[in-house]
């Protein structure tokens, strides 16, 4: 497995690797001001070089603002853009309930791990339709 780690200015790292057929996205930090910046960069890097599939790995991450927020629909927007698929991982609570109170949860989803995030290999654009709310 190919790991690539991708550094803005400020050092916040975000590491990717292909799995399955997707790209999983490894923050690494919390998601704010600072770092939300660094993690639209790798994206748009990445769809640049070719790939289409993301899962974010969110994991690792305990604090998410509003501007984080607001940085995971800008990409997922550029995704949808070219018929790509973005599936999101976390486990912490605290993190999907800011997605709920940005009324964000319904539209996007969530899995616990990337292992069930990847099970299956990506098909056709799984954003054609965001942001249809999820019953």
């Amino acid at each position: 497995m190919h790991h690539t780690q991708v550094t803005s200015g400020h050092g916040d790292p975000v590491d990717h690797h292909e799995r399955n057929g997707w790209t999983v996205l490894g923050v690494t930090t919390d998601i704010d001001i600072c770092s939300a910046p660094a993690v639209q960069e790798a994206v748009v890097r990445l769809l640049d070089a070719g790939r289409r599939h993301f899962v974010l790995d969110l994991s690792a991450v305990r604090f998410l603002d509003s501007m984080g927020l607001g940085m995971i629909v800008a990409i997922t927007k550029r995704i949808r853009a070219h018929a790509g698929s973005l599936l999101l991982t976390c486990s912490d609570d605290h993190v999907r309930r800011v997605f709920r109170a940005g009324g964000l949860y319904s539209v996007y989803a969530f899995h616990d791990s990337v292992d069930t995030a990847t099970g299956q290999a990506p098909q056709g654009s799984g954003l054609a339709d965001w942001p249809h709310r999820r019953a």
